[in-house]
């Protein structure tokens, strides 16, 4: 439960981050067999606990993760002016096969993932955000997670 130990760690950054996260679509960066980047949009669930994506059982970012974990995230900016600032996570994934956690999780996305969906958690290690004139950015602007123990920097 990395999202929590964020989240509960440094609220403000974390409802930031949620607030952008909302705004759908955000960017799931995943690495291919050969490691060239993917780049695809999803729209990221965030529970109490824990973040997530469903995808497509036969998505190749559904391969990507199974095979090297490794994802960045970031959200979706406004428009060309940055407008209501930004956030970008990294970490690793797990598939979530738990069929209760998958119902739970289901009901908090703002659409019926189908049946045949895969159920991915993000384990963010890594959160930033930015923004500019339009905001107040949170502080920490950043949160590092080593060894189960955050730093949090800026």
């Amino acid at each position: 439960m990395v999202w929590s130990t964020f989240s509960s760690s440094e609220p403000e950054l974390a409802q930031f981050v949620v607030d952008r996260l909302r705004n759908p679509p955000a960017y799931l960066a995943t690495i291919r067999r050969g490691g060239r980047p993917r780049v695809p949009p999803v729209t990221p669930i965030v529970t109490d606990d824990s973040l997530f994506v469903f995808m497509e059982a036969t998505s190749p970012k559904l391969a990507d993760l199974i095979a090297r974990r490794h994802f960045a995230l970031h959200t979706r900016v406004d428009d060309t002016a940055g407008t209501g600032g930004e956030a970008l996570l990294t970490g690793t994934a797990e598939s979530a096969t738990d069929l209760a956690l998958r119902s739970h999780v289901a009901d908090r996305a703002p659409y019926d993932p189908p049946d045949r969906y895969e159920l991915v958690e993000l384990l963010p290690t890594e959160v930033k955000v930015s923004g500019y004139s339009d905001i107040a950015l949170p502080s920490p602007q950043s949160w590092t997670l080593i060894s189960d123990e955050r730093i949090s920097q800026c």
